[in-house]
C-alpha cells in the first residue's frame, strides 16, 4: 500500500506582487466562479529549494542544479589542466550522450545533482584520451561518435539522479536522454486565495537626488499592480517514490521528509520582496499522513471566504479546512490515516492529531511518522 504525506498550508502574505505574469501583474485564476490571487507551483517549488539551501538543512552533495552551464561546471574541475584541452574533451562526452553545446551552454536547463557532476568530471578525466573534439559543422552522428560506444554508456550509466534529493522530490526531463529522466515523488499545487480578490494598483514616483532648485514634478513615474490574500498552499508526497528514486537510502530518504517540511514552511517567493517586503510565515501547518490517496482539501475554498469583523480570513479558512477534511475522510479515508500539526489561529480541533509547539518538532514528527511507515 502506498502513503502519502500531504502539507496544507494557509498563509496569509500583505500586500505583495510575489509571482507576475508576462505583464508585471500578480497571478491569479478563476475558482469557484471568483477571481483568486494565485502563486504558481513551479514559484514555490522554487522558493523550497533556496530555502533548503539557506538553511542548510542538506548536505551540498544531496541537492540538484539546474543549469545550463553544465561546461563551465566541468572546466571548474580541471584548473590545472589546459584549457583548451579540458574543454575539447568535456564537449566531446557531452556530445558522446546527445547534448549540445550553444555559446559553451546546453540548449536547455539540465537538472543534475551535483554527485552526477562530479562523477562526470571523473570519467571524463578517466578517458581523457578516448574523448574526441567536436565542432559546430559536425553530424549528430559524428557527434556521438566523439567517445566509443562504452564510454557514451558509462556516462549515461552514472546520470541516475545522484541522489539528489530535489531532483527525487520534483523529478526531471532531460529531452535528449529519456533514460535519464525522472518521475517527481511530489506534486505542488498552485496556492490560491481562499477568499476573492481584486488586483490593486501602486501608483509612485521618483525624485532626482542632485536636482536643481527649480526642478519641479518627478523625474520618474509608474505603477506596480499587487494584492493581498490568504492562500491555500498544498503539496502531496508519494513517500514509496521517494524512496525508490533516492535508490533505496532508508536514512536519506527520511532526511529529505524533514528537511522537506522546514524547506515547504520557510519557503516565501521573492518577487518584488525589495518592494513589499512580504515575509509573513503561515499561521497553520497541517501534515497529514494518508494510506489511501492523496486529497487536495481546495475545494472548502469554492465558495469563498468572506470578510468579517469578528474573525479573520486566516481563521475561517483553517476552520473551512478542518471542515472539509472531516467531510472527505469519512468517505475516503483509512482508518491509520493521522495528523500533525502547527497552528497560531486556535481554529483547528484540539482532538484532530497531534499538535506541535514549534517547526523543529513538527518535522521531527513528521520523520517519525515516515520512518514507521517506511520500516526497518
Amino acid at each position: 500500500m502506498r502513503s502519502f504525506i500531504e502539507f496544507h498550508l494557509i498563509q496569509n502574505f500583505a500586500p505583495s506582487n510575489l509571482n507576475r505574469d508576462d505583464t508585471g501583474a500578480p497571478k491569479d485564476a478563476i475558482f469557484g466562479g471568483y477571481r483568486r490571487a494565485r502563486v504558481s507551483s513551479q514559484c514555490f517549488k522554487r522558493a523550497t529549494r533556496s530555502a533548503a539551501a539557506e538553511h542548510d538543512l542538506l548536505p551540498e552533495e544531496k541537492r540538484g542544479i539546474r543549469t545550463k552551464r553544465l561546461k563551465s561546471l566541468l572546466i571548474e574541475r580541471f584548473e590545472e589542466c589546459d584549457q583548451g584541452e579540458a574543454s575539447q574533451k568535456i564537449e566531446g562526452a557531452l556530445a558522446a550522450t546527445g547534448l549540445s553545446l550553444e555559446d559553451d551552454k546546453t540548449q536547455y536547463l539540465l537538472f543534475l545533482g551535483e554527485k552526477e557532476i562530479g562523477n562526470l568530471a571523473a570519467l571524463i578525466n578517466e578517458h581523457w584520451k578516448d574523448l574526441k573534439a567536436v565542432d559546430a559543422t559536425s553530424s549528430k552522428k559524428e557527434r556521438r561518435s566523439s567517445a566509443p560506444p562504452e564510454v557514451a554508456k558509462k556516462i549515461k550509466a552514472l546520470l541516475d539522479g545522484g541522489k539528489a534529493v530535489d531532483i527525487a522530490l520534483f523529478g526531471r526531463m532531460l529531452a535528449d536522454l529519456p533514460e535519464a529522466n525522472q518521475d517527481a515523488a511530489c506534486q505542488v499545487a498552485h496556492a490560491i486565495s481562499t477568499h476573492r480578490v481584486d488586483r490593486e494598483f501602486d501608483y509612485y514616483t521618483a525624485v532626482d537626488d542632485k536636482g536643481e532648485a527649480g526642478d519641479t514634478g518627478a523625474d520618474m513615474i509608474g505603477q506596480i499592480e499587487f494584492n493581498s490574500a490568504t492562500f491555500y498552499r498544498y503539496a502531496a508526497l508519494d513517500l514509496n517514490k521517494l524512496f525508490d528514486n533516492l535508490q533505496a537510502d532508508r536514512e536519506l530518504a527520511l532526511s529529505a521528509v524533514e528537511a522537506f517540511v522546514t524547506a515547504m514552511v520557510r519557503a516565501v517567493p521573492t518577487g518584488k520582496q525589495n518592494t513589499f517586503a512580504a515575509h509573513n510565515a503561515p499561521d497553520f501547518i497541517g501534515v497529514s499522513v494518508r494510506h489511501t490517496a492523496p486529497l487536495n482539501l481546495a475545494n472548502a475554498f469554492e465558495k469563498p471566504v468572506v470578510a468579517r469583523m469578528d474573525q479573520s480570513l486566516t481563521e475561517q479558512s483553517v476552520a473551512r479546512l478542518s471542515e472539509t477534511d472531516d467531510k472527505l475522510s469519512a468517505v475516503y479515508g483509512h482508518e491509520n490515516d493521522q495528523w500533525h500539526y502547527l497552528d497560531l489561529t486556535s481554529q483547528w480541533p484540539e482532538d484532530k492529531g497531534e499538535r506541535q509547539a514549534n517547526l523543529a518538532s513538527l518535522a521531527t514528527r513528521v520523520r517519525q511518522s515516515a520512518a514507521d511507515v517506511l520500516g526497518d
